[in-house]
């Protein structure tokens, strides 16, 4: 350890006092740790820019918190503390190959300095790993750098680590391929190098007699980048044609950047056939990201294609620095905060200002503060928002384990539903088959998920008891010779004190309300008064009594017509029928006769509950001048076209009628509910048939 401070000292002029040495002194690193330590702080200091704060960090990782804080400074406590929490991240069982994992990494380390670290300590692994002599164990390693280390690096703008960790990692996983591919750079190089120089040559000649300030270099892909490239062309590397790539930066003022551009491109166009298909114009058009060059491929010597990249020195820096950062331009996903995040980063880092590198020292990493990462007892990421409790977690595994949560355990230690996640927590949902959900859930939980889940489970709740306190009532009022009357039945439930019918159905369900407590209320309002006349024209509510005694036998049917006298009937809104579709009558209690699709989705429910009330049904004919509403869920390709496309043909289709068009979008696919008003059912089939043709339309059913 002496000769690691003494070199910090003459090397990075890092030194320390004297109760700091004699910590670090006496920790007790073998030989070999302390040559990894070497190496870590070679790469975080020399090739990072990371200051003396971090070197410290990286020696006393392995030192008591205690003892740390007492001699150093306490942002050293604070990384050590980010460190080892990262270390406790690979204890979880969980896959290190998501776009999750790199998140709550980041989120475990609170400060930025911790990811820096890591990164130094994969690089100086990756450089050893041929030491390694279990080749699982080096496979496995180099996968890992492949999937996080390096697209992390990337992400900071450690673009030369980037490269090297990608590499090094295809070295260790594909060795043939990647000794090919590396064999055959070697072998071409001279080549390839007089030839961008040849190929450079008349072009910079050219543009320095037009006047240009500018710059020209060449750039050799790195092996990891071939070799991608030859995945995705199902090729070899001689019929890769772009291995390496002309960039052309020019010194623009502002107002003449695009105009000087073109001109460039002009000359180049002039000198060298250019491929039309593989002109990339981001100039006129810049990328969503904010990326701006222009990019072209032609024929140089030796019928060879090369691309050449034209941008100013503002549009070389935007694009290097972040804001358009490299991994996303290649295609990657991203979140604008973490751009905008980590270009902040990035311009710290690479600045040479000793007030730059203080700045980090205070600079956390809080972007995801908002967010909190936890993990099933299997080891799947769940990302939720920050205050997400332990039954944020159950719904967002599932609906149904989130409706029968009783809590849930971290560790060994059992907590309650309402518990607050931490990052990093480990969670296995209690669960009980007689749970309940409760309108007190609403109040402590946060995922929209969660509430839409328990609003949904509440709302059924309260049908279903509902639905069984109705059907107790009429049960018992049947045996009891009791009119069960809707309106007479409204008042008592008002003279009770319930707001609603509802509600008193559901207090019967629940036993909170006594059937004999309310057979005497009912005795009481109205068994004393004079029996009504029976009314002239049969109405909904006396149309119950004979269905009820069977009067309408089984080869009885309703047939529905503008003709049909002295019977109320309706067509149901669960289902919407039209003309044309197989129906049958359901007698309610208050609202005559409901007319429903056979294929409803609460057929079976009122088959099996309610048999005595349906009644068959059919269409007695088409009525002339007679629309009926029925809607279609829609999904196909996100593309405003395609709904474009859509309501222009139904406006062309006679006798159609588009009355509302919703559109939800996500994962790159829509679902639109579309409202139509169609004659019959012919009519409906047709225009169904013909919206599936729409290109980009993947499903359509009625709903």
């Amino acid at each position: 350890m002496e000769g690691i401070l003494n070199r910090l000292n003459e090397q990075f002029h890092i030194s320390f006092t004297d109760e700091q040495r004699a910590l670090l002194l006496g920790l007790p690193y073998s030989e070999e740790q302390k040559q990894v330590l070497q190496e870590v702080i070679d790469v975080a200091v020399s090739e990072i820019g990371l200051n003396h704060i971090t070197v410290e960090s990286i020696l006393l990782k392995e030192a008591a918190e205690s003892e740390v804080a007492a001699v150093f400074d306490v942002q050293v406590t604070t990384i050590i503390q980010g460190l080892k929490r990262v270390d406790e991240l690979y204890k979880v069982n969980t896959s290190l190959e998501t776009e999750n994992f790199r998140k709550l990494l980041l989120a475990l380390a609170e400060d930025i300095r911790v990811v820096l670290i890591i990164i130094a300590e994969r690089v100086a692994l990756m450089r050893r790993l041929n030491k390694q002599e279990d080749s699982e164990r080096r496979q496995q390693i180099a996968r890992e750098t492949s999937f996080l280390y390096a697209p992390l690096a990337h992400r900071l703008g450690l673009y030369t680590i980037k490269t090297e960790l990608e590499d090094l990692s295809l070295k260790f996983t594909e060795y043939d391929v990647y000794k090919s591919i590396a064999h055959t750079l070697n072998e071409t190089k001279k080549h390839r190098d007089a030839y961008i120089a040849a190929f450079i040559a008349p072009l910079k000649t050219q543009l320095e007699q037009m006047g240009f300030r500018f710059s020209i270099k060449g750039r050799t892909k790195s092996i990891h980048s071939i070799y991608q490239k030859m995945k995705k062309q199902n090729t070899t590397i001689d019929h890769i044609y772009d291995l390496f790539a002309i960039r052309i930066i020019l010194d623009s003022a502002p107002e003449k950047e695009k105009a000087e551009c073109w001109q460039v491109y002009s000359v180049i166009a002039d000198l060298y056939q250019p491929n039309p298909k593989r002109l990339r114009d981001w100039l006129s058009i810049p990328k969503s990201n904010g990326y701006e060059s222009l990019h072209t491929t032609v024929l140089g010597p030796e019928n060879k294609w090369v691309e050449v990249q034209i941008r100013t020195r503002r549009m070389d820096e935007v694009a290097e620095k972040g804001v358009a950062a490299h991994w996303k331009y290649k295609g990657g996903q991203s979140e604008a905060g973490m751009d905008e995040f980590l270009k902040g980063v990035r311009e710290m880092l690479e600045s040479d200002t000793v007030e730059s590198k203080d700045a980090i020292d205070d600079f956390r990493l809080n972007f995801y503060d908002q967010e909190v990462f936890a993990f099933t007892p299997n080891g799947d990421l769940h990302k939720l928002p920050k205050g997400a409790t332990v039954l944020d977690f159950a719904f967002a595994i599932h609906s149904g384990l989130g409706c029968r949560c009783v809590g849930g355990k971290i560790g060994s230690r059992n907590v309650p539903m309402k518990h607050i996640l931490h990052n990093g927590d480990q969670v296995e949902i209690l669960s009980s088959p007689t749970q309940r959900p409760s309108r007190a859930w609403l109040s402590f939980v946060c995922t929209s998920k969660a509430k839409n889940k328990i609003r949904q489970a509440l709302k059924e709740l309260e049908f279903k008891d509902a639905a069984e306190g109705k059907e107790l009532l009429e049960r018992r009022f049947k045996n009891w010779k009791l009119d069960n009357d809707e309106g007479k039945i409204s008042q008592i439930a008002n003279k009770l004190g319930y707001k609603s019918v509802n509600n008193f159905y559901q207090a019967l369900s629940q036993g909170r309300e006594d059937i004999l407590h309310v057979r005497e209320v009912y005795q009481d309002m109205f068994c004393k008064e004079p029996a009504a006349e029976a009314p002239a024209v049969v109405s909904a509510e006396n149309y119950v009594a004979p269905v009820s005694n069977n009067s309408i036998g089984a080869q009885d049917e309703l047939v529905i017509d503008q003709n049909l006298k002295n019977v109320d009937y309706k067509l149901a809104k669960c289902c919407n029928p039209i003309y044309g579709d197989e129906i049958f009558g359901f007698v309610s209690i208050s609202n005559g006769i409901k007319i429903h699709r056979k294929d409803c989705p609460n057929a079976p429910q009122l088959k099996e509950q309610y048999g005595y009330r349906i009644v068959p049904a059919r269409w007695s004919g088409k009525a002339q001048g007679q629309y009926y509403p029925i809607t279609l869920q829609v999904v196909g390709n996100d593309d405003i076209g395609i709904v474009t496309n859509i309501t222009s043909l139904i406006n062309k289709e006679s006798g159609v009628l588009l009355r509302t068009i919703s559109i939800d979008s996500h994962d790159g696919l829509f679902e639109g509910h579309i409202t139509l008003l169609v004659s019959d059912l012919a009519q409906l089939e047709q225009i169904k048939h013909k919206i599936t043709t729409v290109k980009g339309v993947k499903h359509i059913h009625r709903v």
